[in-house]
């Protein structure tokens, strides 16, 4: 009885103390090392991308945000601002239209390809975005036109940032040179120049806007 008393003991005493050094290792020093580490080499990422505005975080450049004004249309949507540069259509939350990014909500249509719901919706967007930037409906680009997986996407195609420019100027009261240089300045290539696609950042490109439209 003793010895089974003593051995229940040391068994009880060794479980205690492999707990104790595993919560020490695993629970402490192994989340400050990788921390350390996450800090020191990818201070950036690590932090969630921020992108800042005068010292302050507006936000982070892997999610897209909404440029709306005040206004809603007859359907109760949030009327695009025509002073910044719009992103990609998203298909979370109630509304269907490019202003759209609702944190809580992350998500595709799940609609066909060969849907008459998303057929019209891509048809009522390249008419929506043709008149709102004063273009032939001919000459929107895609990514205009179809909403991103996650509906948070937050790049748009060069050419759509360049559809945009001269609307952005205008109702900026910029010179539309000068909006079309800052969006070359933030087109990011290919990474390792084959994979993917060329992008540009729409927070990162309305951050500089709103600084140039200061000067």
């Amino acid at each position: 009885m003793n010895n089974s008393v003593r051995n229940t003991a040391r068994l009880l005493g060794a479980g205690l103390r492999a707990l104790l050094v595993l919560t020490v290792v695993c629970g402490v020093i192994y989340p400050l090392v990788v921390t350390g580490i996450a800090q020191a080499a990818f201070h950036d990422k690590a932090n969630g991308s921020e992108v800042k505005a005068d010292g302050e975080p507006v936000g982070s450049a892997l999610l897209g945000q909404s440029y709306s004004l005040d206004k809603q249309d007859k359907d109760g949507n949030p009327l695009p601002d025509p002073k910044f540069f719009q992103g990609r259509p998203s298909a979370a939350g109630p509304n269907t239209e490019n202003t759209r990014y609702k944190l809580v909500v992350s998500g595709a249509s799940n609609l066909a390809a060969d849907s008459k719901v998303l057929l019209d919706s891509v048809q009522q967007r390249r008419a929506d975005v043709a008149a709102f930037n004063g273009v032939s409906p001919s000459a929107v680009p895609v990514d205009a036109l179809t909403a991103s997986a996650s509906g948070l996407d937050p790049d748009i195609s060069p050419a759509y940032a360049r559809l945009q420019a001269d609307r952005v100027a205008k109702a900026n009261g910029l010179p539309a040179e000068r909006v079309r240089k800052l969006v070359e300045d933030h087109v990011a290539g290919r990474v390792l120049g084959f994979m993917g696609e060329e992008h540009v950042n729409v927070l990162e490109l309305n951050v500089a806007l709103r600084e140039l439209a200061k000067g």
